[in-house]
């Protein structure tokens, strides 16, 4: 895997970091190898790393343990995946991603292990944005298996993120008012004073400029879990018919 460059254009840059060692380094191996053969020692010591490339690198890591949640990876969920993320992150950094996913689909994954060096590293805005980009990769065939639900709750948990926090992503996903009133995390028995509220709430909490450190490629994700949270209270708001 020597082909894979360090530039500006590449899926990961050089600030190695935390990820380049513990359990996210070990299933990353080839690239933390391909990327250390172009530092010197004084270039990686001591590398607190870019927030942006713990997040590609747990990512990737992520979307291998989801994909093999079954048991099996066949090549129908590859091509889904390429679909999102030449959505997520362009058609060059896609490719390269690809060829990271496949080495990794290879290799034992420590679901538990990873999860907490994510947790200890990554801020709590991007573990939920990568909470919800595995549900967009598990979703990339228009439904969601229940093994795929049950390992994306592993990580999620295992990541820290919040029980309301993760049944609202889970949420955005289902087609029925009752999952507007998840988005929302309240019960459809608030007041429409409530509703408000918590409409308000979870716009600060999910809005795009929560993950900006992490670039304009995973703003789109980003944007688009800020539309779920709109769309749910359009929907509370027209069966109620809140003005």
């Amino acid at each position: 895997m020597k082909n894979f460059k360090i530039s500006g254009s590449s899926l990961l840059g050089a600030g190695l970091g935390w990820w380049f060692l513990g359990p996210v380094g070990a299933v990353l191996g080839f690239v933390v190898g391909t990327l250390a053969d172009n530092l010197s020692p004084e270039d990686v010591a001591g590398q607190k790393g870019n927030p942006r490339d713990g997040f590609v690198a747990s990512l990737m890591v992520l979307i291998a343990a989801v994909m093999k949640a079954d048991g099996k990876v066949v090549k129908a969920e590859l091509d889904y995946v390429k679909v999102y993320l030449v959505r997520s992150l362009g058609e060059q950094k896609s490719a390269q991603a690809l060829l990271m996913l496949r080495d990794i689909l290879k290799r034992n994954i420590p679901v538990n292990e990873v999860c907490y060096q994510i947790k200890t590293h990554v801020d709590y805005n991007s573990r939920v944005e990568l909470t919800h980009m595995l549900f967009g990769v598990a979703n990339a065939d228009g439904q969601i298996p229940q093994s795929e639900i049950n390992i994306i709750r592993q990580i999620a948990y295992g990541m820290g993120v919040s029980t309301p926090d993760f049944e609202s992503l889970l949420n955005m996903y289902a087609k029925n008012t009752e999952s507007a009133y998840k988005i929302l995390e309240i019960d459809s028995n608030a007041s429409d004073e409530e509703v408000k509220k918590a409409y308000r709430k979870m716009a600060i909490k999910f809005h795009p400029d929560k993950v900006a450190h992490l670039g304009e490629e995973f703003q789109a994700s980003a944007k688009e879990k800020f539309q779920k949270v709109n769309q749910a209270f359009e929907a509370i708001k027209k069966e109620r018919g809140i003005k």
